[in-house]
């Protein structure tokens, strides 16, 4: 594996996460462009680890990245009491983390095009806001 081949893997991780988080930010959310930028690298270069360097079976690193993003997840998850009503908060926040780590993923196996089409798609994704079309 070339460094500049590398190099262009984790820093491709480091944009699209911190696209996704600067979508996050921009709406008044604490987890941010560094926070997805890094479960992106992390992802991407636990994963190119994975594959390269330790010879053994390989999903069990992929498997252990998705434990570990949902247990970071679990951490962004609050229940608060808001106006007379439990509410829980951070359900998007924990699972656009998740969605993140498997852009990283992605990027750490070389599936370069695919993680960009699957970070438009979230991006999309978390740009969609229900509370516009619910009336309550």
């Amino acid at each position: 594996m070339s460094y500049l081949y590398f190099t262009g893997q984790l820093l491709l991780s480091a944009i699209l996460g911190g696209v996704l988080g600067w979508q996050r930010v921009a709406i008044g959310k604490i987890a941010g462009p560094r926070t997805y930028a890094l479960v992106s690298i992390g992802s991407a270069l636990f994963t190119i680890l994975s594959v390269q360097a330790f010879g053994v079976d390989t999903a069990r690193v992929a498997s252990q990245i998705v434990v570990g993003i949902g247990f970071l997840g679990v951490g962004v998850i609050v229940h608060q009491h808001k106006h007379g009503e439990n509410v829980v908060v951070g359900l998007t926040t924990a699972a656009g983390l998740w969605a993140v780590a498997a852009v990283g993923m992605s990027i750490g196996v070389g599936w370069i095009w695919e993680s960009i089409i699957a970070s438009f798609l979230i991006l999309l994704v978390l740009l969609f806001n229900e509370k516009k079309f619910i009336k309550k």
